[in-house]
């Protein structure tokens, strides 16, 4: 099995943290009334960054339990599954 290069490899989970925040952010959110009432200001920025941070820690993580070593590939399957995770355990502290 080959490494990956580290600039690809940065900038995949540069890729699934910004996606998994903006499909976190345009699917579960509250409505638009929600938000007024309870003045929330959170952007797609903002989301973004919090996956990126899941995503960067997902790969490690995964990486140094060894977990799912099967395939070069599992580490980011880590990566979207923990950037997800992040991203509803800030939803929810909110």
């Amino acid at each position: 099995m080959r490494p990956i290069d580290p600039a690809l490899t940065f900038l995949l989970l540069l890729l699934i943290g910004i996606v998994a925040g903006l499909i976190f952010e345009r699917t579960i959110r509250p409505g638009w009334f929600t938000r007024e009432l309870a003045n929330e200001r959170r952007g797609m920025i903002t989301c973004g960054l919090i996956g990126i941070a899941g995503s960067f820690i997902g790969y490690h993580l995964t990486l140094l339990l060894n977990l799912f070593r099967t395939s070069a590939l599992t580490p980011f399957v880590g990566a979207m599954l923990f950037a997800v995770l992040v991203l509803y355990l800030w939803r929810v502290m909110r």
